[in-house]
């Protein structure tokens, strides 16, 4: 089976990482979930909540379920895996700053392998240097991470630009696992 990494670290949203944790499988991927260390790793839950008597100016944070990552970045060889899938959550904040992830994310620009980023996980590639010409999707609040970096932002649920498959937030989580399946099929015919 060919197989998908998922990055992760303490923090990293739930709704981002466990729906393609499960929907990729059934499409014929192994997923492969990495962090910092191979561990469990704390997942939180992102949400406007409605009809608070106090409007909120950004997502509310809440734990969530807990993940595993069961190999460390620096033991990840990205030349075994199909593609990449970058979630968001708070974890790219400081998933940014491990060159072993870095290292990991370049190698699937530089081949052209199928890279999915959602949410907050346009930190990483913003990091990793690889936006310059690119046109992609994220929330409204990350859209300097695309634009700082030689990227374009458009807002809406789901961006192709060739094999990198971007959304907004786990609410376009359908329309966008859709393109990154096709994306992920085409590269391997």
């Amino acid at each position: 089976m060919p197989k998908v990494l998922i990055p992760i670290g303490d923090a990293t949203e739930v709704l981002d990482t466990l729906y393609p944790y499960f929907r990729l499988p059934e499409d014929g991927y192994d997923v492969v979930v990495a962090g910092p260390e191979a561990r469990m790793y704390h997942g939180v839950m992102h949400e406007s909540p409605p009809n608070e008597n106090i409007p909120c100016d950004i997502t509310r944070e809440q734990p969530a379920y807990h993940i595993r990552a069961t190999v460390a970045f620096r033991d990840v060889n990205p030349a075994e895996y199909a593609g990449l899938f970058l979630s968001g959550g708070r974890a790219p904040e400081y998933l940014r700053y491990d060159q072993d992830l870095m290292r990991i994310t370049r190698h699937f620009f530089e081949t052209g392998k199928p890279v999915a980023v959602v949410c907050h996980g346009v930190e990483i590639v913003a990091a990793a240097g690889v936006l310059s010409g690119r046109t992609m999707t994220t929330v409204a609040k990350c859209a300097l991470d695309i634009t700082q970096f030689g990227g374009k932002y458009v807002n809406q649920p789901c961006v192709v630009d060739g094999n990198l498959v971007s959304a907004r937030t786990w609410h376009d989580n359908t329309v966008f696992m859709k393109e990154f399946l096709k994306v992920l099929r085409g590269h391997a015919s």
